[in-house]
């Protein structure tokens, strides 16, 4: 509660700002409610998305099948704030939604997207990461979006020495990973191992405007480290680069077609992804007895294609289909996340200015490492939403 008191805080004062600064100010925002049923099982915590990495791990794990879910949680508001200034435009994006992750994954609650500002080449705090090309999310009203898709927001420094349609920008980023003990999760050896982050992750994007519309290429550096603090028989202390290479592109296909690709692989970047699994996994080199497992940056491939059509001026779809692959390690648990599939079809109607009504029919698939599971999940999601904007030019 005091987190979300803080951060009203800090958009009252924004937004009083703003309002006495000279440029252009815009609130903007939607109120969305999304109505489904689950004919399968997954995580309770994610009862609204399609995440098949939250896909029950073995048989029962989420029991029984078939659940109807109501969820507000895509209702989002935001602010923009846009300047000349003698060194270059001036924009500030604050940003946030009701759509709870982390502590609150499952809840309806505060949430930042973005805290963000901009003078000419330079930005700083809160956004969407280089490494990931946004403009690849299909049309859908499923929140969560493809599993294979780089999707983060993170706080970084970075530099835009190109900006416009063909674009080139650096940052360096707020450092992170995650990982599972495999295997040994239980062992108490692992507790006091603990992730350190000497140095902030190094991304990188440019993209090339074309008569067909554009191509992109990301990039991922990071260096990852984890020390054993105990005193015990053994050292598990490790360190591994992370690294990632992101190659996406919009291709227009007349007036009223657009395929959205991607296609990426890299080691240690899961957490960039919807849906990659974890980072760091853990090898067996048992014929080290000071350090009989080690951790290793798992590497991880994943694709998805999307066509986005425009029927007309009421009625769009999209169909598109995407999976991942993650080359898990020889110490981890039978049950973990090695590969998952994600699809969907809607068709959205829009009968009136800032008002979209859709239906979606969604299909996931999920994969264990070795133990001979698999399961899917088919979903069918109504949502409705009206968006609204106000620009104020202040002086």
């Amino acid at each position: 509660m005091k987190r979300k008191i803080v951060a009203y805080f800090i958009l009252f004062l924004l937004t009083f700002n703003l309002c006495r600064a000279q440029g252009s100010f815009e609130i903007y925002g939607h109120v969305m409610t999304d109505i489904g049923y689950n004919f399968g099982q997954m995580n309770p915590q994610w009862f609204d998305v399609l995440r098949p990495t939250q896909f029950a791990s073995f048989e029962d794990e989420y029991a029984p099948d078939g659940n109807v879910y109501f969820s507000v949680r895509q209702t989002r508001n935001g602010i923009r704030y846009n300047e000349s200034t003698k060194l270059g435009g001036l924009k500030l994006w604050f940003e946030w939604e009701l759509f709870g992750v982390g502590v609150d994954a499952g809840q309806t609650t505060f949430r930042l997207r973005h805290a963000y500002a901009e003078l000419g080449k330079f930005g700083v705090g809160q956004t969407v990461s280089p490494f990931m090309d946004m403009d690849i999310f299909p049309n859908s009203i499923e929140y969560w979006g493809p599993n294979a898709m780089i999707f983060f927001r993170n706080i970084q420094f970075r530099y835009m020495p190109i900006q416009g349609d063909t674009k080139l920008t650096i940052a360096l980023e707020r450092p992170g990973a995650s990982a599972d003990g495999g295997l040994y999760a239980e062992a108490i050896a692992l507790e006091d191992v603990h992730f350190r982050f000497p140095v902030p992750d190094l991304s990188a994007e440019y993209r090339q405007s074309t008569s067909f519309g554009y191509v992109e290429l990301g990039t991922m550096l990071r260096y990852i480290k984890w020390d054993d603090n105990s005193d015990d028989l053994f050292d598990l202390s490790g360190s591994d680069i992370g690294w990632g290479l992101n190659l996406s592109s919009h291709i227009k296909t007349g007036e009223k077609g657009l395929f959205k690709f991607q296609l990426v692989y890299g080691e240690g970047i899961q957490n960039y992804m919807n849906g990659g699994g974890v980072d760091i996994g853990v090898v067996n080199q048992f014929n080290n007895p000071r350090s009989p497992i080690r951790g290793e940056a798992m590497p991880v491939l994943g694709g998805l294609l999307f066509y986005d059509i425009t029927w007309n001026e009421k009625f769009t779809s999209t169909i598109g289909f995407a999976t991942v692959d993650v080359d898990v390690t020889n110490g981890q648990a039978p049950s973990s996340f090695q590969a998952g599939d994600y699809a969907l079809a809607n068709l959205i109607y829009y009968p009136w200015k800032n008002v979209m009504a859709g239906v979606e029919l969604q299909y996931g698939k999920r994969e264990n490492f070795s133990d001979g599971w698999e399961t899917d999940i088919v979903k069918l999601q109504f949502s409705f939403k009206y968006q609204f904007s106000k620009v104020f030019e202040t002086k």
